[in-house]
């Protein structure tokens, strides 16, 4: 890897629209598991990086994009920062397109609705002109995947295939030693007008350069997490927390609640005759009050009082009370609250 400042870029443009209704009063990139946003979690894993300091941030945002730049100038303020709007999500090229004026040199692409696990600092000593990390998957055919020749090297990248022959799935991470280069390909690509449903896939600029030469290899990972829906969100809660984000610890010194570990209980968050776990995650200033929760993600200054939650999704500021009620039930009846 080159010694320049390394660009990392994040397409954050989309609505979400899988996570909805949460993806209606923020993006998707800012909705909590396991005691952080899915965004700190993102920028977490670049830590491993060889001069982490050393980064340029483009967050390329949309629909809510100020609520993002508002979160990273105040969690990160020691990152050097852009911020390009996409108003009309025309795809992934698009995005890059529109950031063109801020990229050259090393360049670092991460879709921001999936989470892995990989150790960057081989970059350091990377010969590859690029790197793009797959996983091994039952099913490819809802993912793109790379086809890879007997000499290690990426020879495609098939976008959706309709095939199982190659199950090597791309996880959202792109690596390229020169940012320029992979801006005349996404020229190409425009010139050519190679898009998919309207959208101008990363894919197709990459076979661009791939067509021209490019040597580019895979890096595969062990554990690729998705967040892009509300089944998917709660699995990857159960991972992280079992994984050491929870706070276990400081969460059976409280009074007045009981712990079925892993759980993260943010310090603020106010618990009160409440039966909680495993696999709950409690936001700032949550007030939970005689409720049992389980496998569940409170935002913060959420409030339960009363209700017994299981695989649930409480938005930030939402609150869940439940009253005694009058029930004039006949023969055979079966209410279930």
């Amino acid at each position: 890897m080159s010694v320049d400042t390394l660009k990392v870029v994040i397409p954050m443009a989309g609505l979400g629209t899988r996570l909805r209704p949460h993806t209606w009063s923020k993006p998707k990139q800012l909705v909590s598991v396991a005691g952080k946003t899915v965004l700190d979690h993102v920028l977490g894993s670049l830590s491993t990086l060889p001069d982490p300091q050393n980064i340029e941030l483009v967050s390329i945002v949309g629909y809510l994009g100020d609520q993002i730049e508002e979160h990273i100038r105040r969690e990160y303020p020691q990152i050097n920062s852009h911020f390009i709007v996409q108003e009309n999500p025309r795809g992934q090229s698009h995005a890059l397109k529109l950031a063109e004026h801020v990229l050259e040199g090393p360049l670092l692409i991460v879709f921001a609705d999936t989470l892995i696990e990989s150790d960057l600092s081989f970059l350091k000593d990377e010969s590859a002109e690029a790197v793009v990390w797959v996983k091994s998957v039952p099913d490819p055919r809802r993912f793109g995947v790379a086809e890879v020749g007997e000499d290690g090297c990426v020879l495609r990248l098939i976008e959706k295939p309709s095939d199982m022959s190659n199950n090597l799935a791309i996880v959202g991470f792109y690596y390229f030693q020169d940012a320029r280069r992979l801006m005349a390909a996404i020229d190409e690509q425009m010139k050519r007008d190679l898009q998919l449903k309207g959208e101008y896939y990363l894919a197709d600029a990459v076979n661009i350069m791939l067509e021209g030469g490019l040597h580019m290899r895979t890096q595969s990972v062990d554990v690729w997490l998705d967040a892009g829906n509300p089944e998917a969100l709660l699995e990857t809660n159960r991972y992280l927390l079992q994984k050491g984000q929870d706070n276990t610890a400081q969460a059976l010194e409280r009074q007045d609640v009981v712990i079925y570990p892993p759980v993260y209980i943010h310090p603020s968050a106010k618990v009160e005759g409440a039966i909680l776990g495993p696999n709950v995650s409690i936001g700032a200033g949550c007030h939970v009050r005689q409720s049992i929760i389980r496998d569940s993600i409170l935002g913060d200054e959420a409030e339960t009082k009363g209700v017994i939650l299981e695989g649930s999704i409480l938005g930030r500021r939402a609150r869940l009370k439940r009253r005694a009620g009058v029930i004039n039930a006949g023969d055979n009846t079966e209410v279930v609250f």
